[in-house]
């Protein structure tokens, strides 16, 4: 696993974001991505110590691609330079709840937990009712050391406490969000040193597990919509 390869090549998609470039350096992309695999490998197994739901998942099918839809963008660039994983015990569905990673040159690169997609407003009303019902246990989480050490809360949220919670609830602030997530950013220096990468990542993922696991049991009955 060779993180430096991944940022490198990235760079230089980032530098020289079109079709012609892109396909020129298929070699490249080959090699990063192998890269990346393997880097997700190595956190399946880590993560897997403390959260073993993940370890059935196989590293290809956790990754997104680089291709950008640009239909309804003012951006053309028809590639998003980063790579990107969601490692959950469903694999790389954003519901239940897991570990993203992304990779991104100049500084881009996060972990990330919690629910980030905020379309699917049954799920921001389980999340709501349950923080609403267990506002104590929400508070024994995003308040502990360790959560502190790394996180605060972030999502997009309304202006008010919506219609049908109470506005004096001790967690109000939170039924206002539609989202809840977390992300801790990472340095271009910090990920080309492949093995002090994949070790704080870990110690990252395994602080977030404990906000992953509340928003997964408000979450337990939430269904994706079929097309």
């Amino acid at each position: 696993m060779n993180t430096k390869i991944i940022l490198n090549y990235l760079s230089e998609l980032s530098l020289n974001n079109y079709r012609d470039w892109y396909h020129a350096h298929k070699k490249e992309y080959k090699e990063a991505n192998k890269q990346f695999e393997k880097l997700i490998q190595e956190l399946i197994y880590d993560i897997g110590a403390f959260d073993p739901s993940v370890l059935k998942n196989i590293p290809k099918e956790l990754t997104f691609k680089l291709v950008r839809d640009t239909r309804f963008s003012h951006d053309k660039s028809p590639y998003n330079p980063s790579f990107r994983a969601h490692i959950s015990s469903m694999g790389k569905l954003p519901i239940p709840v897991g570990y993203y990673l992304m990779i991104k040159p100049n500084g881009g690169t996060f972990l990330g937990g919690g629910l980030f997609a905020d379309m699917f407003t049954n799920a921001t009303a389980m999340v709501r009712d349950h923080i609403s019902k267990h506002p104590d246990e929400w508070n024994d989480v995003i308040s502990s050391t360790e959560f502190k050490k790394y996180f605060t809360v972030n999502g997009t949220a309304l202006k008010n406490v919506p219609s049908g919670y109470d506005k004096e609830h001790p967690q109000a602030e939170y039924l206002k969000y539609k989202s809840w997530y977390l992300e801790y950013k990472m340095t271009d220096e910090e990920v080309c040193d492949s093995d002090a990468f994949l070790r704080k990542s870990v110690e990252i993922f395994k602080a977030m597990k404990p906000f992953n696991d509340y928003l997964n049991k408000a979450l337990k009955e939430f269904k994706m919509p079929t097309r």
